[in-house]
């Protein structure tokens, strides 16, 4: 069964493309300590059934993660189709450095 956690921060490059401008999702699990997950490893633990993810945009209203793919093939994360602007995944807050 999938670990399934909360995205409540991203880390950004400053690329342009927004399937390229996520470097890592972050968020805090149940007990309190904080996880961090490059987006590639997102990737692969979506794809292999390991882990889950999940926005709430806006709070309450649970948003699936899945992985898409460009049109030059790159895999990235983003958040299932629904309907709103800004994307769900580039709308969070920065996470913090420690």
């Amino acid at each position: 069964m999938a670990t399934s956690l909360q995205i409540k921060c991203i880390h950004k490059s400053d690329r342009p493309s927004a399937h390229e401008r996520i470097t890592h999702v972050g968020g805090t699990r149940q007990d309190g300590s904080r996880w961090s997950y490059t987006q590639e490893q997102a990737v692969q633990g979506i794809k292999n059934g390991a882990l889950s993810f999940y926005v709430e945009r806006p709070v309450g209203h649970r948003v699936e993660v899945i992985v898409g793919r460009s049109v030059a093939g790159h895999e990235y994360i983003k958040t299932e189709s629904d309907g709103e602007q800004p994307n769900n995944l580039l709308a969070l807050p920065e996470c913090v450095r420690q």
